[in-house]
């Protein structure tokens, strides 16, 4: 028996709360990881976990023994990094997360810059824009836009974002400008949802919020096939003001309601907590949150 391995798996479902779950997680059969678990308390003379309909509970001892498995595994993360050298020179890989489009249009650019500066870093940059969770998806550092309900996570305040509605000069000169969110009943809107489904747009004024709940004219799966779709003057969109920014500048977007936004969404670099962060990782914190802020800035409406 592979007694790492089998430390491994166990924490790995006692993390995800099943053994089901963290099989399908770690692509790995059912009846593998059970037969792992199952030699590990054999070896252990010890039964560690009471498997239920409702899931997986710890023992007293399934209890003590994770802790120390859990640290046990730490401990040999850190070993394992300072024999790499990442602790000496930023070296090595990191992944990294972000939403699609914010990805795409300020993340890459400055993960470029940071490799040239860096030559013996390797980045996996994952765009999109389902949360990723850190430790099922071995995510080193993500860029995330919203609140952020995960205390144990360290962040670091880029900037903002606002949500803004806007649409094409020829929709709104045909249309006219809404002035207050009733008129939207009168318009034709975009949305991400399912167009069977009604689409309710959140606003706020004096500190109080109220919801208005319209029927799309076309639903679509992605921001980019609706900013298509207001540019061609189908009706009216909701998206970030990074999202349209350029072409809010350029004229050819118009955000109306202004005066009924609700307030910025917070825009964060996380990382998880560490006892001692490796150099590559620093070394990208250092790098990219400067430029990252400088962006956020110069692409505020």
């Amino acid at each position: 028996m592979d007694r790492l391995e089998a430390m491994t798996l166990l924490l790995a479902a006692v993390e995800h709360g099943s053994l089901s779950k963290a099989s399908r997680e770690l692509r790995l059969p059912l009846a593998t990881l059970s037969r792992k678990v199952a030699e590990l308390e054999s070896h252990l003379r010890a039964t560690l976990l009471i498997r239920s309909t409702k899931g997986l509970e710890l023992t007293t001892t399934g209890r003590s023994y994770v802790a120390a498995v859990k640290a046990i595994l730490e401990q040999l993360e850190e070993v394992e990094r300072t024999a790499a050298g990442e602790y000496t020179q930023p070296k090595g890989d990191l992944v990294v997360t972000a939403p699609i489009m914010f990805g795409r249009l300020h993340v890459l650019p400055v993960v470029t810059e940071f490799l040239s500066r860096f030559p013996e870093i390797a980045v996996s940059l994952m765009l999109t824009d389902r949360v990723a969770r850190f430790p099922d998806d071995q995510i080193d550092v993500a860029v995330r836009v919203g609140a952020l309900p995960d205390n144990s996570l360290i962040a670091t305040r880029l900037g903002e974002v606002r949500r803004v509605i806007c649409g094409s000069p020829d929709y709104l000169e045909s249309y006219g400008l809404p002035l207050i969110p009733d008129d939207l009943v009168r318009h034709n809107v975009i949305s991400f949802e399912n167009v069977a489904l009604p689409t309710t747009w959140t606003f706020e004024s004096g500190g109080v919020e109220r919801s208005v709940t319209l029927r799309s004219r076309l639903s679509v799966d992605t921001i980019d096939a609706a900013v298509d779709a207001g540019l061609a003057g189908v009706g009216l969109i909701r998206a970030m003001s990074y999202q349209v920014v350029e072409l809010v500048r350029a004229g050819r977007m118009k955000v109306v309601l202004e005066s009924f936004e609700r307030p910025p969404l917070p825009v964060h670099l996380i990382y998880a907590r560490q006892n001692r962060l490796p150099l590559k990782l620093r070394a990208f914190i250092d790098s990219v949150v400067p430029s990252l802020r400088e962006r956020l800035a110069q692409a505020a409406l």
